[in-house]
């Protein structure tokens, strides 16, 4: 077949191990230098730059300059997704890259993923808020009810403004560990940036993995109360 989206090159790109590597780094949502991103990919400086390079003319990451430093981020919202459904699809196949070390726990139970909240937190979030008839979904497919609306804004979200942007207010994304569905979209962005504005939760230095205070998680709990698995 000739004609149509040519799949192949965006799973070349991606299937290098080290261009994957340095991509799932970026998934934690920070820019990261090209040095940084060598030392995530386990490869030269001058090895990392021709990856990103690729990746960059590939439209799968972008740069921004700031003094004499460059750095690197996934290029938008539909790379992190495309990452996340690919990591989700690759361990309900079994592929896993190495055996379950000492993070794994905080990783499943809250990372960032591109930029909002996944992991068993991600995933029950959604459940209530779809639960309580704060966001409808329909397949792929998710919406703010307006009393999802009027819920937000009491906890602190701008949603004129998320509505006032052109990127999806919700959307679902698949998560790798519980191979369910999170929210994503700016709502998800938003109110991952709320935990951390709040003190309620923060990022950890050296992984994707999002630590709840003890309050935090009480107050996570109070306005998500965990459902049953729907």
């Amino acid at each position: 077949m000739k004609e149509g989206p040519d799949i192949a090159q965006i799973g070349a790109l991606i299937g290098d191990p080290a261009r994957a590597n340095m991509l799932t780094a970026l998934m934690g949502g920070q820019a990261l230098t090209a040095t940084e991103l060598a030392g995530a990919a386990g490869i030269t400086l001058s090895t990392a730059s021709s990856h990103l390079a690729k990746l960059e003319a590939g439209g799968l990451v972008g740069q921004r300059k700031q003094g004499r430093h460059r750095y690197f981020t996934l290029a938008d919202d539909e790379v992190g997704l495309l990452l996340e459904g690919l990591m989700g699809f690759a361990a309900h196949r079994g592929y896993l890259r190495a055996r379950p070390g000492p993070k794994d726990p905080a990783l499943r139970k809250a990372r960032v993923c591109y930029n909002h909240l996944a992991g068993d937190f991600g995933v029950r979030m959604l459940d209530r808020l779809v639960a309580d008839g704060h966001v409808a979904v329909d397949g792929d497919e998710a919406r703010l009810t307006e009393e999802g609306a009027a819920k937000m804004a009491a906890i602190g979200i701008d949603v004129a403004g998320l509505r006032g942007q052109r990127r999806p207010v919700c959307r679902t994304c698949l998560d790798w560990s519980e191979r369910r569905s999170h929210l994503s979209g700016s709502l998800g962005e938003a109110l991952l940036a709320r935990f951390i504005e709040t003190g309620w939760a923060r990022r950890s230095e050296d992984s994707r993995a999002i630590h709840f205070t003890p309050k935090g998680e009480r107050q996570f709990l109070e306005i998500f109360p965990l459902p049953e698995r729907i």
